[in-house]
């Protein structure tokens, strides 16, 4: 009986040790996935910037003589589709679509940077801002337009990309639980 509850007590502790280890493991597999993505998170942010102030392909080559602002909601959003008849389909979706798709990886990005997972209205307000700044740098380097449906577009886009981090969340969170059901 003693030889029996020695080796239950061994057994016991190399299953505790293997189980530690496994969340030590995960633990630092996510620490890591949680570097990787800051690392993404940081380079596509210099990204925007650069497409946005300084990319050639949308004419950021030489800045206006003044500023050019827009201050009026969905002015440039009824121009693009109003006339869209007689503008190029690339001219058309970037404009109406392109900030949409290109803030989308911001807020899907900005719960995991911040390690919150119910991040609502903080990824809202991040990419609104974040979207003022970069409003704000075209109207000071005289690039672009500072346009309040770029803002809204943006910020759209932004609000996606954080509902598709909280499906992919539910997504991974459903598998874990029956994984660990089993």
């Amino acid at each position: 009986h003693c030889i029996s509850s020695a080796a239950s007590d061994v057994y016991k502790r190399q299953v505790w040790c293997k189980t530690l280890r496994m969340v030590l493991v995960t633990v630092e597999k996510k620490k890591l996935a949680r570097r990787g993505i800051k690392v993404i998170f940081y380079l596509y942010i210099i990204g925007i910037f650069y497409f946005v102030l300084l990319s050639e392909r949308y004419g950021r080559d030489t800045g206006y003589d003044t500023s050019h602002v827009n201050l009026v909601l969905f002015k440039e959003i009824n121009r693009f589709w109003t006339y869209r008849h007689l503008l190029s389909t690339e001219a058309v979706v970037t404009n109406l679509f392109g900030n949409i798709f290109a803030f989308s990886p911001f807020g899907f990005m900005i719960p995991i940077v911040i390690n919150k997972k119910k991040a609502f209205f903080r990824a809202v307000f991040a990419t609104s801002f974040f979207s003022l700044v970069i409003e704000t740098s075209q109207l000071i380097m005289k690039v672009g337009v500072f346009d309040v449906d770029d803002l809204l577009m943006n910020t759209i886009g932004g609000l996606i990309g954080y509902m598709i981090y909280r499906v992919v969340v539910a997504v991974y969170d459903l598998y874990n639980r029956k994984r660990a059901a089993k």
